[in-house]
């Protein structure tokens, strides 16, 4: 029996609506771990830096599919709850043809103009041409990358995120067959090479099956069809996702300035143990972003509805949920430290012994880490894209790049890795201070 966005929903039916969600990102997550993997054990040490140091680059740029992914669906569902589906149907096509022109034309610019961002983000002399290897055949994907994380949120606007995690799993095991048969077969000289290719490949199969699937006659409430330029629409979505824009881009912002101080302060062992983390921490977060991923929608049919008792419902259940998850998050970080540390980097001694005492830090941030991320969501959700964004902007660009500048003049390394424990601390104390203000005006 499908589950409606108009259900009431209990503990039970909230999570078998999310789980799609959430499974689809760990399995995005998971991949890119894999990616990892095949770097680090077979490229090299230098070569797994170079990916670390110009992802949170590629990662900029593909925020515009999280912008209209997220920021659309919260308008396209509360028009579906007003009662106008016919409208909500226009806006989900011009979301997805706007994407893709602009990942077109992120992807020219993009390419030409890699290796000198590439030099102003530190890289010099193997490590530069490494970053420039491997990003201009990945961001010759970007028109794809980004329509997957839009369909991402629009999976589930469809009443399909089932659907979804499949379209993930396809994206997944392609990318990971061409890392298993290009980064191991190739020679040492391509491997890097084959991992990228992998990586784009991957992104191919995510962005285009839903665009054929939505392109034709289908059993979801969405359908790719004829629109008209509304720019009012596209305000309306970019102002409601300019959180989820805000949240990417700053942490790849902060990203890079983790990599020039870990060059400062630990060299490429410090950005290849930063490396292990973020890939592990992708996991982690994306149990969270996959929950409010699939929780959005449903909080803006019900606010489109004008439902204040199932809003209230929905939140007081996501609230515990996210508790119980930060706590036993917390908890497998620390026994999985040395694990993980082992599994990726245990050729280097000294690297390992890094990575496993900074993941034991940098771990405490999953208790703090769902509750950031949901109070984001929930106010785009609620088409209240402002109050999105200071949570956004401030957890990210103020507090996490602000910890990452000082805490290291007093503690060092460590101060590095517990400055996003900190942020994300703080982020979770200004969400539910937004939660208890708004509460009033939007009846929860």
């Amino acid at each position: 029996m499908s589950i409606r966005l108009s259900d009431h929903f209990t503990y039970r039916k909230l999570l078998r609506f999310t789980l799609p969600s959430i499974a689809m990102m760990i399995f995005t997550s998971i991949y890119g771990v894999v990616d990892g993997y095949f770097v680090s054990n077979f490229a090299g040490k230098e070569p797994f830096a170079a990916v670390n140091l110009i992802m949170p680059f590629i990662m900029v740029v593909a925020t515009v599919g999280f912008m209209f992914g997220t920021g659309g669906t919260a308008l396209v569902s509360k028009t579906f709850g007003e009662g106008d589906p016919e409208r909500a149907n226009r806006y989900f096509s011009l979301f997805v043809y706007a994407s893709f022109v602009l990942g077109v034309l992120f992807s020219v610019l993009g390419v030409v103009f890699l290796r000198p961002i590439a030099r102003l983000l530190g890289a010099e002399g193997t490590l530069l041409d490494n970053c420039v290897i491997y990003g201009r055949i990945v961001i010759a994907a970007m028109p794809f990358f980004i329509l997957q994380l839009l369909f991402q949120s629009f999976f589930v606007a469809a009443e399909k995120p089932n659907l979804g995690f499949w379209v993930i799993v396809a994206g997944g095991v392609a990318n990971m067959i061409g890392d298993a048969v290009l980064v191991t077969l190739l020679p040492q000289e391509l491997k890097l090479t084959g991992a990228a290719i992998a990586t784009a490949l991957g992104q191919l199969v995510g962005g285009g099956v839903p665009l054929i699937y939505f392109f034709r006659k289908n059993s979801s409430i969405l359908r790719l069809g004829r629109t008209r330029f509304d720019g009012r629409a596209l305000w309306k979505a970019t102002t409601n996702g300019v959180s989820e824009l805000v949240s990417s881009a700053s942490m790849s912002i902060v990203g890079i300035v983790m990599n020039l101080q870990l060059l400062k302060y630990a060299g490429e062992n410090g950005v290849a143990a930063y490396g292990v983390m973020m890939y592990v921490n992708m996991i982690f977060a994306a149990i969270f972003i996959g929950y409010s991923i699939g929780t959005a929608p449903v909080f803006g049919f019900h606010f489109g509805a004008q439902n204040g008792a199932e809003l209230k419902n929905l939140l007081k259940k996501s609230l515990l949920l996210l508790l119980l998850g930060g706590v036993l998050m917390v908890a497998a970080a620390e026994l999985l430290a040395r694990p993980l540390a082992l599994l990726f980097v245990g050729y280097d001694a000294e690297l390992m012994l890094l990575t496993e005492s900074g993941f034991r830090f940098f771990g405490l941030s999953f208790f703090f880490i769902g509750f950031a991320i949901f109070g984001s969501s929930f106010f785009t959700a609620l088409n209240d894209g402002v109050t999105s964004a200071i949570i956004s902007f401030l957890r990210t660009l103020v507090f996490e790049l602000g910890a990452i500048l000082l805490l290291p003049l007093l503690f060092g390394i460590n101060g590095l890795w517990l400055s996003v424990v900190v942020a994300e601390f703080m982020a979770t104390a200004l969400s539910f201070l937004f939660m208890a203000v708004k509460r009033k005006k939007y009846g929860y």
